[in-house]
């Protein structure tokens, strides 16, 4: 194992993030605070390290780095790298999430079919 590896690189590596870059834009959009202090893709993260990580609907994950990796591991040996000290959200929080997925799922447009369903529709309308 290395002693310091990038801050983007231990966010995918960790199954924190999809890909290395959704987690390079929100450490560019200011998402990520390591110790306190704004955390950069290109900063070197060491064993100790807290980090904080704002995720949507304004919840802060909170994570103490234990295991440093700059290749991808298993998803269950990927969650040893760090420890995760996010409070449990409380029922208020719950409902509120509730109701936002619910006024999202209703606010956002139906979307129009693509090119498969078009085809579709017209094989059952009779036109070819």
């Amino acid at each position: 194992m290395t002693d310091a590896v990038r801050l983007d690189v231990w966010l995918d590596v960790a199954c924190l993030f999809r890909t290395r870059s959704e987690a390079q834009k929100a450490c560019k959009a200011g998402r990520i605070d390591v110790n306190d202090q704004p955390g950069k893709p290109d900063r070197h993260l060491r064993i100790g390290d807290e980090l904080r990580i704002s995720r949507p609907f304004g919840r802060k994950q909170q994570i103490v780095v234990r295991g440093l990796a700059a290749r991808h591991l298993a998803k269950a040996e990927a969650r040893k790298l760090y420890d995760d000290l996010t409070p449990p959200p409380t029922p208020e929080e719950i409902e509120a999430r509730r109701l936002e997925r619910i006024y999202r799922a209703a606010a956002t447009p139906p979307k129009s079919p693509d090119k498969r369903e078009r085809r579709a529709l017209r094989r059952l309308k009779g036109k070819l």
